[in-house]
């Protein structure tokens, strides 16, 4: 996986976009209704901007085949599932995201992003699913 097409995704969706976290958790409680529970004490968005950072940085180390991503990823894991966290809400995440990138990024999506990105999240399946 060439790590540069998940950057350069990204750069498009900032360029087109700004402040992706809006849409990803617009996404997200639109598929997982019972997770907007889970920010109720979230009223300034910091949470979730800094949750969202975390995960493009953990994307970031994954596409470029590093082990701290992939650590995060178990931890987080563990995290959420304390927090009550459905280990479907926890799973479905990456794919929201992926979603609203491809959706933003917009005529700069190019089908080898496409590709970049699916093996990103068959990568953060596989750890998903170990944890």
């Amino acid at each position: 996986m060439d790590p540069s097409l998940i950057e350069q995704s990204l750069e498009a969706l900032a360029a087109r976009v700004g402040d992706p976290a809006p849409l990803v958790y617009e996404r997200l409680f639109a598929l997982q209704p019972d997770a907007r529970a889970l920010f109720v004490g979230d009223r300034t968005g910091a949470a979730r901007g800094e949750m969202l950072a975390m995960v493009f940085e953990v994307l970031m180390d994954l596409a470029a085949g590093g082990t701290t991503g992939a650590n995060m990823i178990r931890a987080e894991r563990v995290n959420h599932d304390g927090l009550g966290v459905d280990p479907e809400v926890f799973a479905s995440f990456f794919g929201v995201v992926a979603q609203v990138v491809r959706d933003g990024a917009g005529p700069d999506w190019t089908p080898q992003m496409d590709a970049a990105w699916d093996l990103l999240l068959a990568r953060a399946a596989l750890v998903v699913g170990e944890s």
